[in-house]
């Protein structure tokens, strides 16, 4: 249930209603907009009565919600949220763009990856110190020596970081390096890591699941949210379907989807989505033209020779003209890049 307070609502009786929503045993989600203040109720079970509270002075009307995530619910925040990070802003009118390789490799890699993604406009450097691969005996990531080369990258180039985290212990290690933290698609519904990451308070990039709804996405956002962590930013990697000759099925549909129910920013990643870097430029543009908020991009200097993902990573001369080619797409959208 939402509460939606009168324009000319008193900060007194805004607080009035917030205290006795409390004393009821539920949680509040406040959000203040141009005109009106709205006050999101998280319940407990037990079932309340709206009457009770619309007697209140200040309250215009209550409206029943029923969908089950609530803090990740544009009901509930009827404004986007813009998540802040250095100067960077996520959600706003301009592109983000994080780009780098699947994995952290070498210092050597990295660092020339993360200079020439800079030199094409990116913001924020992405890599895998930590990998959750599929078979035991793939590459697993440097680990904290990748975080270190991940930090060097940051230092000598300015550009944010961006790295995936596997599990609820390794927290901590990689907030004290990262810029925002990753939770992948094979741990969307890891709840364990769901929790630690909100209770970081740190930017968190959190994938759609391979086979997960839209539905389950936002409740995993949920968990995060619901440590008081807004900064949220959800990401679309595509699903796993019937089809075989795309590496996972880009659900361009999932953009404006997730926008209309969320207030969370949304990026798009048409690299694991396609799993072809021949298909990366124009499923981009398509994410950009649906409404997304940025984009986050495999580059590598020789795919040919990259331990992971070397089939949908672009060499930075690609990676430079798709950031060319986006812009008009950008500017016919009302977006900046």
């Amino acid at each position: 249930m939402i509460v939606i307070l009168q324009q000319d609502a008193t900060r007194a009786q805004i607080d009035n209603v917030i205290a006795r929503i409390e004393q009821m045993g539920c949680g509040v989600v406040v959000s203040q907009g141009e005109e009106r203040t709205i006050v999101g109720i998280i319940g407990n079970g037990r079932r309340l009565d709206p009457e009770q509270i619309e007697r209140m002075d200040g309250v215009d009307r209550t409206v029943p919600i029923t969908r089950p995530f609530k803090r990740a619910s544009r009901d509930f925040h009827p404004q986007d949220t813009i998540v802040k990070l250095n100067g960077l802003a996520i959600g706003g009118r301009q592109l983000i763009v994080m780009a780098g390789p699947c994995a952290v490799e070498s210092r050597e890699q990295l660092l020339e990856t993360a200079h020439a993604v800079k030199a094409a406009g990116a913001q924020v450097l992405r890599g895998g110190a930590y990998k959750p691969r599929t078979s035991p005996y793939s590459f697993q990531g440097l680990g904290e020596e990748g975080l270190r080369i991940l930090a060097e990258a940051r230092q000598q180039t300015g550009l944010l970081i961006v790295t995936e985290v596997i599990d609820p212990h390794l927290v901590p290690l990689v907030s004290a390096y990262a810029d925002i933290l990753q939770i992948g698609a094979r741990n969307m519904q890891n709840y364990a890591l769901l929790h630690a990451v909100g209770e970081a308070q740190r930017p968190v990039l959190l994938k759609r699941g391979m086979m997960s709804t839209i539905e389950e996405m936002l409740m995993a956002a949920e968990y995060i949210l619901s440590h008081g962590n807004d900064r949220v930013i959800l990401c679309e990697r595509g699903i796993r379907t019937f089809e075989t000759y795309t590496r996972n099925a880009m659900d361009i549909s999932a953009v404006p989807l997730l926008k209309q129910l969320s207030h969370l920013p949304v990026v798009a990643d048409p690299s694991h989505a396609t799993g072809m870097w021949g298909l990366v430029e124009p499923v981009s543009r398509a994410a950009v033209a649906a409404g997304a908020d940025g984009l986050i991009i495999e580059v590598h200097p020789r795919p040919e020779e990259a331990v992971s993902d070397g089939a949908q990573s672009l060499k930075p001369s690609r990676f430079a003209a798709l950031l060319q080619g986006l812009r008009p797409v950008a500017e016919a959208v009302g977006r900046t890049l």
